[in-house]
């Protein structure tokens, strides 16, 4: 899927003075606003301020770590939908997973070209930015409203990410349909970007963390040595 993308709004949360300096800089040149906050407070007061498209955001940080702030915006009913790529020198998959469990959309590790960290935002818009399809999806317990991302089980509306919406839209356009790992990567996070394999397993795993806290975590599920698929009682 093709998106013509307006001039994208950043908040950069880094304490680095040369990194957030040297990014800033680099981002502005490829015609994208940015706002730099050196910690979890100043980025607070701007998104009091405004609603960024996407959160670009340090590991470290002094006083609230990135980690602990994503999950603290996750809970906020009016930043809980803005896209959060982490921005760390970890580069241990423990960690990895750590980041994208914590709530966060993807996880660029440093050093980094600033046009790969463009190719994954630009990514990750796509995944959050799914309205272009209007079909209402009834799926026994499941209801997806794509005009609005309103997703609801037995009739309680449910917070998700981007990506786990996503994911679940695509699962549910496609009930009963077996996709291995690298079919999701293709469909749902593009093929112009990389993302390790086991990407898919941790948003996979966080998806049924959110179904099954509604009791429909068999929603979803493993077909051993092909893929998942979402199963619908009317095949």
């Amino acid at each position: 899927m093709t998106v013509v993308m307006e001039k994208m709004n950043v908040l950069l949360v880094e304490d680095d003075e040369d990194i957030g300096e040297m990014l800033q800089l680099s981002l502005q040149s490829n015609d994208i606003a940015v706002r730099w906050c050196v910690d979890v407070m100043k980025a607070q007061e701007c998104l009091h301020d405004s609603t960024p498209d996407i959160i670009l955001l340090d590991w470290m940080l002094p006083g609230i770590s990135g980690p602990d702030w994503v999950k603290f915006l996750k809970n906020q009913e009016e930043n809980k939908r803005i896209p959060i790529i982490m921005l760390t020198a970890r580069s241990a998959e423990e960690d990895k997973i750590s980041g994208l469990e914590t709530g966060a959309d993807d996880y660029v590790t440093k050093p980094f070209s600033v046009q790969e960290l463009i190719a994954r935002m630009k990514a990750v818009l796509r995944r959050s930015g799914v309205n272009s399809e209007t079909d209402i999806i009834s799926i026994g317990p499941l209801f997806i409203d794509p005009s609005s991302h309103r997703v609801a089980i037995n009739n309680i509306d449910v917070m998700m990410s981007p990506t786990e919406y996503k994911l679940l839209y695509f699962f549910a356009s496609n009930p009963n349909k077996v996709f291995s790992r690298n079919q999701l990567l293709d469909n749902v996070w593009g093929d112009n970007v990389y993302v390790e394999d086991r990407t898919v397993d941790v948003h996979i795993r966080r998806l049924r963390r959110i179904l099954d806290a509604q009791g429909c975590a068999e929603l979803v599920q493993t077909v051993r040595g092909f893929g998942y698929k979402l199963v619908s009682s009317n095949p």
